[in-house]
């Protein structure tokens, strides 16, 4: 096949950015298999293994797909695209808004949620990471998201880790989020690192003895959840969203108490770390997101929608941060 990946960010992603990632190891992947690839996505972009076009959001879709192409799998919701079959990804919450009828979404919760049921998990190419020393001193635990996003709950993790006795990295944006009444001063128990790439985001997973994930909103998926794993660190989050399905009881504790979560972070020892590495290296590795992702390609080629019906959210009334008890 012929395919166009379409996203209106620049790849590759240096440090941070899940859905540039996710595209850029679908795309290889795929070339491995011996699709051909094209990428149309924002200025400034290069690949090594594709050809790259650049997006333009002032211009209809329909002009800036190339005739050749067999299928086009957008990353972003779009309006009056006819020129070829293609699939949309859901990568976030989009709110009240109704959306395409071949829509994907990252997660089993994530469809439920908008009333569908297609879904591809998402996946890590174990390719751009070292190998982990499951034997290697554990000395901290971590925290992965943009600390600025209330919704990813930074000071939960400060509290869960302190409580516990434990010292947390917290890795991701640019600044921790001092709206939502954290008052962050010099901690010897807490080290902000902001914004690293995938080899210091490596050496901090390495050393660490868990992923603290308590997110306040239904978190469509997590790739920080299967990296973490992948490096034999459990995960310590609330029951939100995807986690449920991604966290089994061997891999992590979820509540949406501080004091249960820090609790259960004192016995952090109990869990396995190989078992945590092996479970995320065999249900979400690039091979089966991408075999996945082929076969819905193949559905729309074959005129086929994905949906009975448009999704869209069913329960409007959710709050805007979930519960979070002491």
């Amino acid at each position: 096949m012929n395919i166009l990946i379409v996203n209106n960010t620049q790849i590759p992603a240096t440090k941070y950015g899940g859905t540039e990632r996710i595209i850029w190891w679908l795309g290889r992947e795929l070339n491995r298999l011996g699709h051909q690839i094209t990428y149309l996505v924002g200025e400034g972009s290069s690949c090594p293994f594709a050809k790259v076009l650049i997006y333009d959001p002032n211009k209809d879709l329909n002009q800036q797909v190339p005739d050749d192409i067999d299928v086009v799998h957008f990353q972003f919701q779009v309006q009056d695209f006819t020129k070829k079959p293609y699939i949309i990804t859901v990568h976030n919450n989009p709110g009240v808004a109704q959306l395409d009828v071949n829509s994907v979404f990252v997660s089993s919760n994530h469809a439920q949620r908008h009333g569908a049921q297609v879904f591809v998990h998402n996946a890590i190419d174990t390719a751009d990471y070292p190998k982990p020393d499951l034997n290697k001193k554990r000395t901290h635990t971590h925290f992965l998201a943009k600390a600025a996003w209330r919704v990813k709950n930074v000071k939960g993790a400060i509290d869960v880790a302190t409580a516990s006795g434990n010292k947390l990295v917290v890795l991701g944006g640019t600044r921790l989020n001092l709206k939502m009444g954290l008052r962050f001063t010099p901690n010897l128990n807490v080290r902000f690192k902001g914004m690293v790439g995938d080899e210091a985001k490596s050496i901090v997973m390495n050393s660490s003895k868990a992923l603290l994930f308590p997110v306040l909103w239904h978190e469509p998926f997590g790739i920080a959840i299967i990296e973490s794993l992948y490096f034999g660190c459990p995960v310590f989050g609330t029951p939100y969203g995807s986690l449920p399905e991604l966290v089994t009881v061997e891999a992590g504790f979820l509540s949406a108490s501080k004091s249960e979560l820090a609790d259960a972070l004192k016995n952090e020892a109990s869990f396995n770390k190989q078992y945590c590495h092996q479970y995320a290296a065999d249900n979400f590795n690039i091979k089966q997101m991408t075999t996945a992702y082929i076969a819905l390609y193949q559905k729309v080629l074959n005129g086929e929608n994905l949906n009975p019906v448009k999704p869209a959210l069913i329960d409007t009334a959710q709050p805007k941060y979930l519960p979070w008890n002491n």
